[in-house]
């Protein structure tokens, strides 16, 4: 019998906004949601700090996190993948 396992583990996509701490990068993640009575399309934002192993995200880069334990105060999630580069300018 093969044994599969599923994740309850969280993954949300987003910017990164910071990456001036150590092994830490700052990632905000926008929804867009209808307003209840205007029904325009609104735009909300929730920054999360998110580990950084190896330091390779920069500002700019889109990146997937998947939601860890609690690595410090304030965060946990984790880096997972590297979507895309910024553009340099």
């Amino acid at each position: 019998m093969s044994e599969t396992t599923t994740s309850n583990t969280r993954t949300l996509v987003g910017r990164v906004v910071s990456d001036r701490m150590e092994k830490t990068v700052t990632v905000i993640v926008e929804r867009r949601v209808k307003h209840a009575m205007y029904n325009k399309i609104i735009i909300r934002s929730n920054k999360y700090h998110a580990h950084n192993d190896n330091n390779q995200a920069r500002v700019g880069d889109v990146v997937e996190i998947q939601e860890s334990r609690p690595l410090s105060k304030t965060k946990t999630w984790m880096v997972t993948k590297l979507l895309e580069r910024a553009v340099a300018i």
